[in-house]
């Protein structure tokens, strides 16, 4: 049995979702399933062929739902799981009992594990800290904003190595994770040496946002395409600027122009907008805390129009 596994690249929750959904996977289906693992990434477009769909079963952990009749296994936590109204119409028609959406899940892996619990009887306690650190990072439940920026500790250290290396060895790490515990896989050699040069290029990021950084009635922003960084510790921001209750920032890379738009977890003022709805009219997407519009690589100014477009939605009505 083939089983090709897509996930959410270079995304501590989609790598964790992955490793999680592996592991139920050959408890309960096929032991000796060979599995082959694929990112998906937000980009200008279209974000599925069939073609990606060439295992025996197909599965999409921490992704948006696809159509295909060729897709087994899914699992959501987004707001914005639907391209479109006909394919949110396609998932509730489903009744092949594997396919999960859960838009209150914190995070995809938690709500995994949660499923494989309840609906097939599998629990696997070994999973407890990737699950816990999976709920803590894309909840953003930080102690503060100096937490995930410092980068103390060594599930933090790996979430910063599969944000920023080669799909080859975030594959490499899932299917450690798949065997292995979170400890062992992060502190280990293979690990801590990719992670070292990243600690030094992400100390010069931070004092780039630092320098880059404005803030104005409630929102801080800050574009980073003339510096080359193709993205950036979304805490940063609050971080540097702990009086924000927003953050807008423009990156580009070789696969699209990107909108990140955030809002500080630690702000003392209270969150009054859904950001996912508000990416949403753009073609973005995501959480109601955080979200992010892709472009293509050549629509630098298009992303740099929205990002003034929902900067200032975000800045109406302010007051300090």
């Amino acid at each position: 049995m083939r089983l090709r596994l897509l996930y959410h690249g270079h995304c501590f929750d989609g790598v964790a979702s992955a490793a999680v959904f592996t592991r139920f996977y050959r408890s309960h289906v096929d032991a000796s399933a060979d599995v082959a693992y694929a990112p998906l990434l937000h980009t200008a477009g279209s974000l599925f062929d069939e073609a990606m769909f060439d295992g025996d079963e197909n599965a999409i952990v921490d992704f948006k739902y696809s159509p295909s009749g060729r897709l087994t296994w899914w699992f959501d936590h987004h707001q914005s799981a639907f391209l479109s109204a006909e394919d949110e119409a396609h998932f509730r028609a489903d009744r092949s009992g594997r396919k999960f959406w859960d838009p209150e899940s914190k995070s995809c892996t938690e709500f995994i594990a949660r499923v494989a619990d309840e609906n097939f009887g599998f629990r696997d306690d070994s999973l407890v800290p990737l699950i816990s650190w999976a709920h803590t990072i894309d909840g953003a439940f930080y102690e503060s904003a100096a937490q995930p920026v410092e980068l103390r500790e060594p599930a933090l250290q790996l979430m910063q190595v599969i944000e920023n290396v080669d799909d080859a060895f975030i594959e490499w790490v899932i299917r450690q994770l798949s065997v292995r515990t979170l400890e062992e896989v992060a502190t280990g050699a293979e690990a801590q040496e990719r992670f070292r040069p990243l600690l030094a290029r992400h100390r010069e990021t931070l004092e780039t946002v630092r320098r880059k950084a404005a803030y104005e009635r409630g929102a801080v922003t800050f574009d980073l395409v003339d510096e080359g960084l193709e993205g950036f510790n979304k805490f940063i921001p609050y971080y540097v600027h702990p009086e924000t209750t927003y953050s807008v920032a423009v990156t580009r890379g070789a696969y699209r122009a990107k909108i990140s738009v955030g809002s500080n977890p630690f702000s003392p003022r209270p969150r009054r907008h859904n950001i996912a709805s508000i990416c949403e009219r753009y073609g973005g997407g995501g959480h109601a805390v955080v979200g992010a519009v892709s472009f293509r690589p050549d629509e630098v100014e298009r992303a740099r129009q929205v990002a003034r477009e929902i900067l200032a939605e975000l800045r109406e009505g302010f007051e300090e």
